[in-house]
């Protein structure tokens, strides 16, 4: 049952009516299963009953929208793509338009298909050995010396809970196209994103900190000990944890290392400072801190943290994102090459809601065609954007 104050969102948004803040709602609102169907009933009901009263066939339908997303882009969009109608366009696109493409209603303008690469999970051991993990059924991990430290439970390895004498490393390294995750022998939990890799040890050591290294993105669920301070080492900015649950992107080719606060406390710091000094941030849930890499300087900012953790669910969300962060977040999730040969476009900003679980990348780009008149053809599995 679809609340009243719900249905006036839909409503507003099937009118591009809607503000920013109305589609941020709507979009949290769709996350439950629930939602997202009864959602996507109530979207095709609407052309239903705008086909009945026009008395016209699907392709009246499909002219008339497509004559009112014209409309929509003469009227409001400037070379910088008003938010509003940016966040109406993809939530079109995104479960009202999506429906009837998926039915071959719309013409396609590309008929190549784009076959992802599809890369291995890889361990790494401490003596250099490098092992493909697969990710279907159980199996147990083994040290290099043969020894069973944990079990891989599809796409999850978990450690077995244990001291040690020295401080033994594994690294785990996720492809584009892949995420994975890890249970530490601590109890605690990383969810990590495609592109990423993270070097951790097999056990830690009793009365030391305990301290893992990350490229890349993970969301870190981390078990509370008050004796063993946790610290995440992302480059050139270590993260302080206090029991906590936080997102860390820290990919190399990013000019910023972001960390976004769920719940607990964390402080950032530069890796060269000792604990307490000027330097140290705290930032409180709902916070995202931001090291900057080429001056070193570290700022904060309150944001929506389920944007920040929506690629957990298999969503990209992205709020007022360059193109050119885009198309890089578009060749992590579907493992595909992208080149832009438009300059000018790079530097767009741009808001979307993408499920890459159910999207393919031949549908997003068809969509920025459809919308935004982004011209792109396919060679050899590689989209160039002209």
């Amino acid at each position: 049952m679809i609340s009243p104050e719900i249905e006036n969102l839909i409503v507003k948004y099937l009118s591009q009516a809607a503000t920013a803040t109305d589609l941020d709602i709507l979009d949290n609102w769709i996350e439950d299963d629930k939602n997202h169907q009864a959602f996507k009933d109530f979207v095709k009901t609407h052309f239903a009953i705008t086909l009945a009263m026009n008395d016209s066939g699907i392709h009246k339908i499909k002219e008339e929208l497509q004559k009112e997303i014209s409309r929509e882009k003469r009227g409001y969009y400037s070379r910088r793509f008003l938010s509003v109608m940016k966040y109406a366009a993809i939530a079109i696109f995104f479960i009202g338009v999506g429906i009837i493409w998926q039915q071959d209603t719309f013409n396609k303008t590309q008929n190549t298909i784009i076959v992802p690469r599809t890369d291995a999970v890889t361990l790494e051991l401490e003596n250099g050995d490098v092992k493909v993990i697969t990710e279907a059924g159980t199996a147990q991990v083994e040290n290099s010396n043969g020894k069973v430290v944990g079990v891989r439970q599809g796409n999850k390895l978990v450690y077995d809970q244990g001291e040690a004498s020295e401080l033994v490393y594994n690294t785990l390294t996720v492809p584009n196209g892949k995420q994975f995750n890890i249970v530490l022998s601590d109890g605690s939990k990383v969810h990590l994103n495609s592109g990423s890799s993270i070097k951790y040890p097999i056990n830690f050591l009793k009365g030391q900190q305990r301290q893992v290294f990350l490229r890349g993105e993970a969301f870190f669920e981390i078990a509370h000990d008050r004796e063993h301070a946790f610290i995440v080492n992302a480059q050139d900015l270590n993260i302080q944890v206090y029991g906590t649950k936080f997102n860390v992107s820290n990919y190399p080719e990013d000019r910023d290392t972001e960390v976004v606060l769920v719940e607990g406390s964390v402080s950032l710091k530069e890796s060269n400072l000792d604990k307490g000094d000027k330097g140290e941030v705290y930032l409180k849930p709902g916070y995202m801190g931001v090291y900057n890499r080429s001056d070193n300087h570290i700022s904060q900012e309150e944001v929506n943290t389920a944007i920040y953790t929506s690629w957990l669910n298999g969503n990209l969300v992205f709020r007022n994102i360059s193109f050119e962060n885009i198309i890089q977040k578009l060749q992590r999730h579907y493992n595909v090459v992208i080149i832009n040969n438009n300059k000018k476009l790079a530097l767009e900003t741009f808001n979307a809601t993408i499920e890459t679980e159910h999207e393919t990348i031949e549908q997003v780009f068809n969509y920025f065609n459809k919308v935004y008149q982004i011209e792109y053809k396919i060679i050899e599995n590689k989209i160039i954007i002209n």
